[in-house]
């Protein structure tokens, strides 16, 4: 396929491997944020063809993954009310609540219906006064331009039964607080390409400079990621942290700015839980002044649950990269794709399916 072979050629990749492997003189450990990345890792088993020593630390960069137990319950609740039509986008209908997921409240007869953009749900509303219709608002700095046009639109129309559930996190907050913690063993970034298409990486150079952590912006194809760690591991080797980018195809250091402004009107930073990892300090959105009357959680008053995670699963670890799935007692077994007990099993971009799909299992004791 023209434009994505590419990224894909065998020949290269041998090559970037080798020139790898020429230049690592330490087992340098490096973390990808993307869970697009991850999947191309392990898929492609990238992780383990990487010099003796090195590893890659899976990252919370799954926005479903990190989407918080509350926000999900919520969605339940508003979900199972009559009249109310809930959209989403389909990799959050599996993602488990405390009780119950948002496919299961649909074989029960919620209006629970899958919308490919959020402005199919702004057309469904236009269409159905008689519902109120709600879109679930999750993800990273990617998706957050196209909800803010959705709610612009919707302002515009003069919609009354359109409303938002908004869980947008952010990345460099994230980062942060991984350096911040005393065990993290992060040396180096490959940040998300995607985000840094809407964001630029102007917000990472205080990071990499700070905290003297490489950081490359860094795409999703086989040849992006080999490159980009070859590129995050010439400035381990010599020294520097600064922020290069890998995927010069798609990402500018200013990112899009058109996007970025839609986000600043229609939101205001706020802090926010990360699902396994806790609350985090400005680390998120939600809705600004002006725009508070699509705020479906106030419109539909479900503050007050009070979600609770199974004892078994290891999700924040995983998320933070200080666990492998395979180190789960449960995965594989008790949580599998089709019967997940987390997130990062059932969304497309989490660890825990990227090592499952790729027929991960965990290391036999040899004692």
């Amino acid at each position: 396929m023209k434009y994505l072979d590419e990224y894909r050629d065998p020949a290269l990749a041998r090559h970037l491997l080798d020139e790898l492997r020429e230049t690592a003189t330490h087992p340098w450990r490096i973390m990808e944020v993307c869970g697009g990345q991850t999947h191309t890792l392990v898929r492609q088993g990238i992780d383990e063809l990487l010099p003796a020593g090195m590893r890659m630390i899976h990252g919370p960069g799954c926005p479903v993954c990190v989407t918080p137990l509350e926000t999900l319950d919520r969605a339940m609740a508003i979900a199972a009310r009559p009249g109310v039509v809930f959209t989403s986008f389909g990799d959050m209908l599996r993602v488990p609540g405390t009780d119950t997921d948002l496919l299961s409240l649909r074989a029960r007869g919620a209006d629970v219906r899958v919308v490919y953009t959020p402005m199919d749900a702004v057309r469904l509303a236009a269409g159905h006064p008689e519902h109120e219709v709600v879109f679930l608002a999750v993800g990273f700095e990617t998706t957050a331009p196209a909800n803010a046009m959705a709610v612009l639109h919707a302002a515009r129309l003069g919609l009354r039964n359109f409303s938002v559930l908004v869980s947008h996190v952010l990345v460099p907050p994230a980062l942060t607080a991984l350096l911040e913690d005393p065990d993290c063993e992060v040396e180096a970034f490959l940040a998300a390409g995607h985000v840094c298409a809407v964001m630029g990486w102007r917000e990472y150079e205080p990071i990499a400079d700070r905290y003297r952590v490489p950081i490359v912006v860094t795409g999703f194809e086989p040849l992006d990621l080999l490159e980009g760690i070859l590129m995050a591991v010439r400035q381990l080797e010599s020294g520097r942290h600064e922020v290069e980018n890998q995927y010069v195809r798609a990402v500018r250091r200013s990112g899009n700015t058109r996007a970025q402004d839609a986000v600043r009107r229609v939101f205001r930073v706020t802090d926010r839980a990360w699902r396994g990892i806790g609350a985090l300090p400005a680390s998120g959105l939600e809705l600004a002044e002006e725009y508070e009357r699509f705020d479906a959680a106030r419109r539909f008053d479900v503050a007050g649950l009070r979600p609770a995670e199974d004892p078994e699963c290891i999700a924040g670890a995983i998320l933070t990269g200080a666990r492998l799935p395979t180190d789960c007692t449960a995965y594989g077994s008790r949580c599998t794709p089709r019967h997940p007990l987390g997130a990062p099993m059932v969304s497309s971009e989490g660890t825990c399916a990227a090592f499952h799909a790729a027929g991960r299992t965990p290391a036999r004791s040899t004692t």
